[in-house]
């Protein structure tokens, strides 16, 4: 397998079929704000490719950064569903892990009133990222949503200086980011969607 990298074609394959195999719609930023984001260098997208060439990719990593800030904000990852559960998903974050970075990631936390299902899968998921070495730090709302914030390769900093980070890192206009988020307060809805 390889992991690097995407081209352009890649990521236009990637925003249109992986991503929304994986992602509610609620959770998925549009396009003109992923386009933004890779031409002022502030996005990563990696992928995960079986070897040979002209392979679309099977999995992914994104990473939010922002310069001036050393975290960065593991944005999305997601591996097809015909090679999920086959640890896919821990192999890419060794490799994001070894490369040194601070990460931040946001796994949505089990919501009162739904479904048994839906909240053994957000389980589920913090789960992985613990059993991967993330720790949880802090609760923080964006999407219109409440999600856990895990830590990695962080040791070196303050933990004030990384909730500072992780909201600088969003865009000025995300009103729906919230770091910390108390347990009173309620997240609230994505700006694209007010």
């Amino acid at each position: 397998m390889q992991f690097r990298r995407m081209t352009q074609p890649e990521i236009e394959y990637w925003y249109a079929v992986l991503l929304p195999e994986g992602f509610e719609p609620n959770e998925i930023k549009p396009w003109a704000d992923f386009e933004r984001l890779l031409a002022e260098d502030r996005y990563e997208i990696w992928g995960l490719f079986e070897d040979g060439p002209g392979n679309d990719p099977i999995g992914f990593a994104c990473l939010w950064k922002r310069p001036g800030i050393p975290l960065v904000l593991l944005d999305y990852l997601g591996v097809t569903e015909a090679v999920r559960n086959g640890g896919w998903g821990a192999w890419m974050l060794t490799q994001l892990k070894g490369q040194g970075r601070p990460l931040v990631c946001e796994s949505e936390l089990p919501v009162e009133g739904s479904s048994e299902a839906e909240n053994a899968i957000r389980r589920r998921r913090i789960a992985f990222y613990e059993r991967n070495g993330f720790r949880p730090a802090y609760e923080m709302a964006t999407c219109g949503l409440r999600w856990q914030a895990l830590l990695i390769n962080d040791e070196a900093y303050r933990i004030n200086d990384i909730m500072r980070w992780h909201k600088q890192l969003y865009d000025e206009k995300r009103t729906d980011v919230q770091v910390p988020l108390g347990p009173d307060e309620q997240p609230r809805p994505p700006y694209w969607m007010t």
